[in-house]
């Protein structure tokens, strides 16, 4: 048997740029023959009220909203799991981080104000792992791959021809692979993530089988 999971969603409810619930992405993607979800709603100045730029710790429960709804609303079986997109002050540039609990997010302090290499630091002291997402979109600059894990190889909201430049930059640093859909609006469903020959239940064990690369990626010709 395989197992299906997307590594790239987010939700209406935290990422103002979302325009489907919660609710209604669980029902779409169960639809669409999922084993289930990494939420990664947007940490970014564009997530956060003016007044909690410089605390987003403080808004911490409405940042969890989105990914709460979900897992109360996901059927016996369907894993939804806590990841993040993190954008940091004056840039454009997003990473995705797998492995992310509710207490970090609560108590990791203002993650904007935290350039790459003190993220990188910081997902290795507590086991996460880090990419940098959709890296030859216009206007992204590519980090230095000493600050990231891997490499979002295939992301369903970018064209063909960025995405085999990613792919080509991952294999050339030698960096994991991760593929994902960019879920924003019903149009951008099931484009995007992995598959696998087991079943991802919890965090620990996405985290090794990215690790592993112990899984096909959806969309990508290796």
């Amino acid at each position: 048997m395989e197992y299906k999971y997307e590594l790239h969603c987010h939700t209406g409810a935290v990422s103002r740029c979302g325009r489907v619930e919660p609710e209604k992405i669980v029902e779409m993607y169960v639809e669409a023959g999922y084993n289930g979800i990494v939420v990664m709603d947007h940490y970014s100045p564009m997530t956060f009220p003016i007044h909690r730029l410089a605390c987003p710790q403080k808004a911490a429960d409405f940042y969890l909203s989105g990914y709460r709804r979900m897992q109360a609303a996901a059927p016996e079986g369907f894993t939804v799991l806590l990841g993040m997109e993190l954008r940091h002050y004056w840039t454009a540039n997003d990473y995705l981080i797998y492995g992310v609990t509710e207490d970090f997010v609560k108590n990791a302090g203002n993650l904007m104000n935290v350039w790459e290499p003190g993220v990188k630091a910081l997902c290795e002291q507590n086991g996460f792992l880090i990419y940098q997402a959709h890296p030859f979109r216009v206007g992204i600059r590519r980090t230095d791959p000493k600050n990231i894990d891997g490499v979002e190889v295939y992301n369903g909201k970018t064209d063909d021809r960025r995405n085999a430049q990613a792919l080509a930059w991952a294999k050339e640093n030698g960096k994991l692979m991760v593929s994902g859909s960019d879920f924003h609006t019903p149009e951008h469903l099931a484009r995007g993530g992995i598959i696998t020959k087991k079943p991802i239940q919890n965090n620990a064990e996405l985290l090794t089988i990215l690790k592993n690369s112990d899984f096909r990626l959806i969309n990508v010709d290796l």
